[in-house]
């Protein structure tokens, strides 16, 4: 990965991470360039974004404070650093699942 695909790629990959809306329009606007650092964010922000809904349904059916209080601290340091990384154009994998979503997504924008 070079700067320039960085510099040309760094819009889209904040962009990945504003919402999953936010995913798909990156995803679909990087479909014809296939720049690898986008790449590497959308894929990083589908992991997330997919692991938020699932955990947020399981969350939300245990209904304790303090499992709802450490999901959302969870999720909002994982967004913070991807989103840093992002912004910073590093393509530094998420601790704990970044590897697992380069991984299952590997033929994503492929």
């Amino acid at each position: 990965m070079t700067q320039q695909d960085i510099e040309e790629g760094k819009t889209l990959a904040i962009v990945s991470y504003i919402t999953i809306i936010g995913t798909i329009i990156a995803y679909f606007m990087n479909n014809d360039k296939k720049n690898v650092f986008t790449n590497f964010h959308v894929r990083q922000a589908l992991g997330l974004w997919l692991t938020y809904f699932i955990l947020a349904w399981v969350v939300s059916a245990v209904n304790s404070w303090f499992a709802t209080l450490g999901f959302w601290i969870f999720f909002s340091v994982l967004f913070i650093y991807a989103f840093i990384g992002a912004i910073s154009g590093k393509s530094q994998e998420i601790p704990l699942v970044g590897a697992f979503y380069q991984k299952i997504f590997s033929n994503l924008g492929q």
